[in-house]
């Protein structure tokens, strides 16, 4: 028997934004966009939702693999209102800790990372460019 799809769960806008990064994605203030990297949350688009009774499954991290090039980048954003719709539907609000653990821990697969690709305000840099301001 075919499994019933879930409807999309309603965002909270205040769940799924920091207001930092977005403020500081349009200054383009790489000092300001460090810090709320450090002390704020990322959002970050899943493949597969965590299990809610499951603490330690916080879902499968959807990553954009170039076809030609076969490098990885990681998406992040400052509000899931940015996220473009032919990205999984699924997001999550993941913090510093999660973002530097992640990076290190698949720093030989993802070639750049990207926060609000779609806009308002796009910026792009290497991992190690965003570990060097989480750990700063």
């Amino acid at each position: 028997m075919a499994k019933k799809r879930k409807k999309p769960v309603q965002l909270d806008p205040e769940e799924f934004r920091s207001e930092a990064l977005a403020q500081a994605l349009e200054k383009q203030d790489m000092a300001a966009i460090a810090l709320s990297l450090r002390n704020g949350n990322s959002i970050v688009p899943l493949i597969s939702s965590g299990d809610r009774d499951n603490p330690r499954d916080s879902g499968e991290v959807w990553t954009y693999r170039d076809a030609k090039t076969g490098d990885v980048a990681l998406l992040l954003f400052s509000d899931a209102r940015n996220k473009p719709a032919n990205l999984p539907p699924t997001v999550a609000a993941y913090s510093a800790a999660w973002l530097e653990k992640f990076l290190v821990t698949h720093e030989d697969t993802i070639t750049t990372v990207f926060i609000d690709i779609a806009g308002p305000h796009p910026m792009q840099a290497a991992p190690a460019d965003i570990l060097e301001a989480l750990r700063a």
